[in-house]
């Protein structure tokens, strides 16, 4: 496939994206990202992988000492669910973007509902592609299952360009096993999402980081019926 035609088809997939999250998606994804019990037992079971994940970034972060008058971006933050206990754990600012405006706007309903301090926690509705600016910590957390292989690669290195101390991703792993489940629609059912669903070779994302300067600090694995995410903390060493 040529540049340009790679070019074209993650664009049209991103307005695909966008379009899902912004009506039905943003139902169902702010229903698994809540407290209601009015989910199915794969949306229970998604809504508890990501909450190990969510819960191990910041108990990454919080080991660190590096919270407090530190900056963090949190690129595709959905409802909030890692920049608001971020927040009131005195994150000293925090930039959160999600390409759905409906998700945006609910990560600061949720945020002013909680009474955390709005001048510190900016949400604002953004693609990846578009997010500006230098943060110490960048996060980017179950974000890459919208982007095949060589669009996620191209996106660790733009997320780098933004990170002055620590990068974080999380996506879901390439395994034999995963895209045998993923092929008999097993690992993604069809009415848990509607866009496709990309599983990504962990070699490509860590070189993309290594080329930028970037090296692999600590790693683990979230998993859940229905969910596997592969996390892994990257630290700068040097400038690109």
């Amino acid at each position: 496939m040529s540049p340009e035609s790679l070019l074209d088809d993650t664009q049209a997939e991103k307005q695909e994206v966008k379009g899902y999250f912004e009506t039905t998606g943003f139902e169902r994804w702010n229903r698994i990202y809540s407290d209601t019990d009015d989910v199915n037992k794969v949306q229970r079971n998604i809504r508890i992988g990501h909450q190990k994940t969510v819960d191990e970034v910041l108990s990454w972060i919080k080991q660190s000492g590096e919270l407090r008058d530190v900056s963090f971006c949190d690129a595709g933050c959905g409802v909030g669910s890692l920049s608001l206990p971020l927040a009131e754990m005195g994150a000293g600012s925090i930039d959160a973007s999600d390409i759905s405006e409906a998700m945006a706007q609910e990560a600061q309903r949720r945020a002013e509902e909680a009474g955390l301090t709005m001048s510190k926690l900016h949400f604002f509705a953004s693609d990846l592609e578009s997010l500006r600016g230098s943060f110490h910590t960048v996060c980017c957390l179950d974000v890459f299952i919208h982007y095949p292989q060589p669009a996620a690669e191209e996106m660790v290195r733009h997320l780098c360009s933004l990170t002055e101390q620590r990068l974080i991703v999380s996506f879901a792993p390439y395994t034999p096993l995963l895209a045998l489940l993923k092929g008999i629609g097993q690992l993604f059912p069809g009415p848990s999402k509607t866009t496709r669903a990309y599983t990504l070779k962990e070699t490509g994302i860590v070189q993309a980081a290594e080329r930028c300067g970037f090296e692999l600090v600590r790693r683990s694995l979230n998993k859940a019926p229905f969910y596997f995410s592969r996390l892994i903390e990257f630290r700068k060493y040097r400038t690109c």
